[in-house]
């Protein structure tokens, strides 16, 4: 929409559809909507009506679905040595070959503590030379909104890269020697079980609500800063539900304790969400500049490398400014927590295909991500060294 008029308009058609997006309607914004096949014809005709223009990207959406977990079901589970990692993945599957690494040498797998319905939560440590016990370290989480399956696919990238390229690549190599880095594959594991087995667009965990029959709370908003605010929902039936109170989700609550107990240490955050193609950074509660900060001239840095695999284009800058404003959100608190690096990345792609992103784009755009994220901790190495280890905290 271009206009308020037209914003209006279509937040009045749409109403009925999903009503709790109608605060993200906003003018030069495209709208992304789904509709169910009997809805279809009656929207077509109001905006026609209406004289709004619009684009029918996928024609039949569960066939797309089916796609990528139809013919899962029958696909026998692979030993760790051929692990497709072109392929989406079960969470099933995930912990399994998590479990059965062929390099412990390399890789520490431990859980911060259980989610919701019990399933553990794994990070996988990897670690180089294990020399320097207090290495300055590096978090990145994937798999924070269940439908977002190309951000467990990256994280089982990034692992599979810095254990094979570790003895060729030298700039690996250092990164590994002189950082440890965190990754847990899959964040909210219960969301991502259920997105598997029943709604492949559900966004948040899967824990109960006394009064609602709704279930779960967005892990994006659950944070302890700024909680429930501006781009944060206080009902629990909405997708970006905050939770009856910070850290309410016991996923959100054991990473949280780990970053904590960890924070002179850990230096780097960096969640991995789609779909956007941006590069975000602090503040995403308030439209503010953070003085003296580091992480601008890294996200420059970090989108040209990533650019120059296949020229595709991220947009970077602050999240309040750049995507929306949230409250709650993991990078916000992690910077407030003392941690000087922090970044969300939305990855592929802008709308055409959505968190339906093909298994045949997988391989491009980890390879991408891959350059964008090895680029962020090269520059935190530096950081680390011209600085004596020491960083401004707020």
């Amino acid at each position: 929409p271009n206009t308020e008029e037209e914003v209006g308009r279509v937040k009045s058609i749409l109403g009925h559809l999903k009503p709790n997006s109608l605060s993200l309607i906003a003018r030069n914004a495209t709208v992304d909507v789904h509709v169910k096949s009997n809805d279809t014809l009656r929207l077509h005709t109001r905006l026609k009506q209406e004289h709004i223009s619009y684009h029918v990207f996928i024609t039949n959406l569960q066939k797309e679905i089916e796609k990528q977990t139809g013919y899962r079901s029958s696909r026998r589970r692979r030993s760790a040595s051929q692990y497709d990692y072109e392929v989406y993945h079960s969470l099933e599957e995930v912990q399994y070959h998590s479990m059965n690494r062929t390099n412990p040498d390399l890789v520490d797998m431990f859980s911060v503590g259980k989610s919701y319905e019990g399933r553990p939560l794994y990070v996988l440590q990897v670690l180089g030379k294990r020399s320097r016990p207090q290495k300055k370290a590096v978090w990145i989480d994937c798999g924070v909104h269940a439908r977002e399956w190309i951000g467990p696919a990256f994280c089982q990238w990034f692992v599979k890269e810095a254990l094979s390229s570790y003895k060729h690549d030298s700039v690996m190599r250092r990164l590994l020697n002189q950082l440890n880095f965190y990754i847990m594959p899959v964040f909210n594991v219960d969301g991502y079980h259920f997105s598997w087995t029943t709604d492949r667009f559900w966004r948040k965990t899967r824990s109960k609500n006394r009064k609602f029959h709704c279930r779960g709370v967005d892990a994006n908003r659950n944070w302890k800063v700024k909680w429930c605010e501006e781009g944060a929902s206080s009902h629990p039936c909405d997708d970006t539900y905050c939770g009856p109170y910070p850290e309410s989700e016991p996923e959100v609550k054991a990473v949280a304790k780990f970053l904590r107990k960890h924070k002179k240490r850990v230096k780097a955050y960096i969640s991995i969400h789609a779909y956007a193609q941006m590069l975000l950074y602090p503040y995403s509660y308030k439209y503010a500049t953070i003085p003296n900060f580091n992480c601008e001239s890294a996200a420059q840095t970090a989108v040209s490398a990533l650019y120059s695999a296949y020229g595709v284009k991220y947009r970077y800058g602050p999240a309040s400014t750049t995507l929306y404003v949230t409250s709650g959100s993991s990078i916000d608190w992690a910077y407030r927590n003392g941690i000087p690096y922090t970044f969300a990345f939305e990855l592929r792609d802008t709308g055409y295909f959505g968190f339906l992103l093909p298994e045949s784009l997988i391989s491009p755009t980890c390879t991408e991500t891959m350059r964008a994220v090895k680029t962020i901790a090269t520059g935190l190495l530096k950081k680390c060294e011209t600085d004596s280890n020491t960083f401004p905290y707020i």
